[in-house]
């Protein structure tokens, strides 16, 4: 059984052909990636396709979706997020210039807390420039 299949039937999905394509694409992109850019890449695959796979991935905490803007951009999540919790406790970087979107894991937000209370999901989210624009001259 490839590593894929093993990820997904782990997160109770069935690995089908598109899934596991899906999959392999975006664990390969270091940046969080619309429908479009997705589907670009996927150029003969349907649509609709596409989108229910990343909602089901979405619902099975395979990938989480970062809203930028009136769109939404999709990137793997680590290991520990599940049907019930998306642990996406860190920053999502928007960069300006180069137009990408990051998670910066270098920027946490304290998943330990003393409160009578469950959190699920955090969505934070930042504008500005990146190093790489910084870097370059580019601000």
């Amino acid at each position: 059984m490839k590593d894929t299949e093993k990820k997904l039937l782990e997160k109770n999905t069935a690995p089908t052909s598109m899934r596991i394509l899906v999959y392999d694409f975006l664990s390969k992109q270091p940046v969080a990636l619309s429908l479009t850019e997705i589907e670009a890449h996927f150029y003969k695959a349907d649509r609709v396709t596409i989108y229910r796979t990343l909602k089901t991935f979405e619902e099975k905490g395979i990938v989480h979706g970062i809203q930028e803007n009136n769109t939404t951009k999709y990137i793997l999540c680590h290991d520990g997020c599940d049907e019930q919790t998306h642990k996406d406790w860190h920053l999502h970087f928007y960069c300006k210039l180069c137009k990408q979107t990051t998670c910066r894991e270098d920027f946490k937000i304290p998943e330990k807390a003393a409160h009578a209370y469950r959190i699920d999901e955090i969505r934070l989210f930042a504008k500005g420039i990146c190093e790489h624009c910084l870097q370059e001259g580019l601000q």
